[in-house]
Formats: structure tokens, C-alpha cells, sequence
């Protein structure tokens, strides 16, 4: 049976509840900002008047007040985000169980079963959502309707803002087709160069594309993204309420000074890995792999992705193992303005056993990292610093800052 599958994405999701906020910035072009005195000034986001102004995501303060004289930064509000998203999130969930979270402001729907329920095709039912979330919390979202969820996704994006667009099965190709591959989710800036390279240039293309020709360059990714182009993916929309393991959980910051040495950067990386260490342990997970994403000050980025030779929750071992990444990929021709460790191929902690046969240095070290996980959810992070970060200037307020990290970890679900 073919699927109906909704993709819906809450359009310019921090701007708007920064409005709802803010009634008095209506009618002004906004954006959602970090804090510029520890070189988070960058735009995390912007309302619709900001983007019809030239405004980009990512941009620096001061390049979006030169295109746009009159706009109005804000400081982000997480915790109203979390608010605001929890509320959309159970509007969702009174059509299917199959809600999908993709982040805070989208997610997939499946509705194939819903349809019948509610006597109405796709589009309607994808309609009375969207006004639905318009009228309970002032905010609007954009709707891809389709039968997988590669292209379900496409379509959200193709109309914004307050929009439904339908892919169906019979015409899906003719509004896609000329577009170029990486419009697709799974397809990144360098899997498009490579398949620029092989003379690919739209998704009409790759759907057409020789199957051992993708296999030979991409293994077997190169068919599973044939398959999505040609409307073939079958990728499940997970319950709402079933609990799942995420892919990978990572931290990131920028610093609030150029880093131009290795050792500079092991003090931040020792302290993003306790991060992503204590997000593991409040989850009971454990990783498979450690990924790192470097930035320099030209804001040219590299990163690589390490398997493990035994799963981990421990920080030190996420940390040397991004270390000795780093010096893999990095050699500091160019300082670095911000770092990302990422912990990868998750697994549950009951899934593996260190030691058979007696308590190794590992098992004693997740132990110890555990008793000062309770002091710091006690008294604060601050009760207890690894020697690595004692009396530096690169991690300043690392873990407590809203504006690096967005949900407090102890709170995160």
C-alpha cells in the first residue's frame, strides 16, 4: 500500500516565537542572535522580513546590520522553544502515533492510517494541521506531502512559509526533476561535487543514474540514493512515544579567541567530550565512534569519523580519540574558531560488557566519571574541573551557557 507521509517544518521557528514574544518588533525585520562578547555573534535565525532583506543564517551581527539597517537582534530564548515545540509536537500526535521528530521545529508524519479515520486525502488532512498549529499557538509550518519521507521532506521546503506542497507518486518527478540532487536530506556539499564529477547534476539524473556506477564510488549508498530519487526509499516513521537511540550526540562551540596550537585545542576538547559524556550516561548510552568538526577562522571546515575498538561513555577516551583525529586531518596552517566532538553509532550501555573477568582501567574510569556526574548535578559543574580546563580562558562559561548549548542536558528528552 502507498504511504502517506507528512513532513511538517515550523517556518522560521526561533524569529517567530521570538515575535510572539516580542509583539513590539511586528512588522520589523528580526533575528535571533548569539551573544557577540564570546564570539557567538552570528545569526541563529531570522523572521521572513529579515530573509526577504538578504539576511543569512550564520552570518555575523555586523554583516546583517550593514544589509539591513533597521534590524532588530534578540538574544535566544531556549527554554521557550522547548515550550513552544512540545506544544506543536502534541497537536501531531493527535492525528497518528507516527510522529518523527527531526529537531525541535520538524518532524515526519505517517498518516496512512489516519486518513480513513478523518474521511481525508493527504493534503487536506496536511491543511487542517497547519491551521490547526495556527490557531493554538499563533505559530505556521509548512507541509510536504508524500509517500516517503526523503521527498515528503523535499517538499516542505519547496514553499515556505504557511504552505502545503503535495509529491504524489504519478507527478512527484515533473516539479522535482530539474532540481539539483543535494535539495535531497541525505546528500551533502561533497556527495554532490562527486556526483557533479560524474556529470549528475539533478535529481532527474540520479534517479536515472547506472546503479553500479553509484556503487563503485558510494558503496552501497550510491543505490540507496537512487532508490530515494526514484521514490523508492522506505524508511518507517518511529512512534512518538517509543523510545529510540539516537544516531549520535554531539557538542560544539565557538571560542572566544583564535586557537593556534594543538595544546589549546585538547583543553576545549576535553571539555566538549565531558559533555557529550554526560548526555551518553544520562541516557545509557554508549558510542561506537567519535566524529570531530573542525572550523578554522576562515571559516573552512574539515571533519573525520573514527570507529572504536569497544564502546564507550567515557570523556577521556572520547577526547583522545578526537585528539588523535585532529592531528590526523588538522596541522594548524590556520587557527581554529570552533571545534565539534560528536559521539556516533550509539548503542544502548546494556548492549556490551568491558570486562569479563576483572575491572580494567576503562570500567574504573566510567565508574569515577559517574560518582562526578552526582556531585556536579548537586552542587554545579564548577564543584569539580578536570585539570585539563583548571584556569583557561578557551571554555570560559562552556557549560553552563544557554547560547552554546540549547537544552540543558538534565532536562533533555
Amino acid at each position: 500500500m502507498t504511504k502517506t507521509i507528512l513532513h511538517c517544518d515550523l517556518n522560521n521557528f526561533y524569529a517567530s516565537v521570538e515575535q510572539k514574544l516580542h509583539p513590539e518588533y511586528d512588522g520589523l525585520p528580526l533575528a535571533v542572535c548569539g551573544n557577540p562578547e564570546v564570539r557567538h555573534g552570528i545569526v541563529l535565525a531570522k523572521n521572513q522580513l529579515a530573509k526577504q532583506a538578504g539576511i543569512q543564517t550564520g552570518e555575523a551581527i555586523w554583516i546583517s546590520k550593514k544589509k539591513c539597517p533597521n534590524i532588530v537582534f534578540v538574544p535566544p530564548h531556549y527554554d521557550e522553544y522547548v515550550k513552544y515545540s512540545k506544544q506543536v509536537f502534541e497537536i501531531y500526535t493527535t492525528f497518528t502515533d507516527k510522529v518523527e521528530s527531526f529537531g525541535i521545529d520538524e518532524c515526519w508524519l505517517d498518516v496512512t492510517g489516519s486518513l480513513k479515520l478523518f474521511g481525508k486525502t493527504g493534503e487536506e488532512l496536511a491543511n487542517i494541521i497547519r491551521e490547526t498549529v495556527k490557531k493554538k499557538t499563533g505559530l505556521t509550518i509548512s507541509v510536504g506531502v508524500s509517500f516517503t519521507k526523503t521527498l515528503a521532506k523535499l517538499g516542505s521546503d519547496l514553499k515556505k512559509p504557511d504552505a502545503v506542497t503535495v509529491l504524489d507518486k504519478e507527478h512527484y518527478m515533473e516539479r522535482i526533476g530539474d532540481l539539483a540532487p543535494n535539495e535531497m536530506i541525505m546528500i551533502g556539499r561533497r556527495t554532490a561535487q562527486k556526483l557533479t564529477y560524474l556529470n549528475i547534476r539533478t535529481i532527474s539524473d540520479l534517479a536515472n543514474a547506472d546503479v553500479a556506477l553509484l556503487r563503485s564510488h558510494f558503496g552501497v549508498v550510491g543505490e540507496n540514493l537512487i532508490n530515494e530519487a526514484r521514490g523508492e526509499g522506505d524508511d518507517k516513521v518511529a512512534k512518538y512515544f517509543e523510545h529510540t537511540v539516537p544516531k549520535s550526540v554531539s557538542n560544539g562551540t565557538t571560542t572566544p579567541r583564535d586557537i593556534t596550537t594543538f595544546e589549546e585545542a585538547k583543553v576545549v576538547v576535553y571539555a566538549l567530550a565531558e559533555l557529550v559524556a554526560v548526555r551518553l550516561r544520562s541516557h545509557n548510552l554508549v558510542a561506537n565512534g567519535v566524529g570531530i568538526y573542525l572550523k578554522n577562522n576562515q571559516f573552512d571546515g574539515v571533519t573525520k569519523q573514527i570507529a572504536l575498538k569497544t564502546p564507550t561513555s567515557n570523556a577521556s577516551t572520547i577526547a583522545k580519540s578526537a585528539l588523535d583525529t585532529m592531528k590526523a586531518i588538522y596541522n594548524f596552517n590556520q587557527p581554529l574558531r570552533a571545534i565539534t566532538v560528536a559521539a556516533i553509532r550509539l548503542t544502548g550501555d546494556s548492549e556490551y560488557q568491558i570486562s569479563l573477568f576483572e575491572e580494567d582501567n576503562e570500567e574504573r574510569e566510567e565508574k569515577l566519571e559517574k560518582s562526578v556526574d552526582k556531585i556536579r548535578d548537586k552542587y554545579g559543574y564548577r564543584a569539580i574541573k578536570r585539570g585539563v580546563v583548571l584556569k583557561n580562558d578557551l571554555t570560559g562559561n562552556l557549560h553552563e551557557d544557554d547560547d552554546f548549548r540549547p537544552f540543558h542536558q538534565s532536562k533533555t528528552t
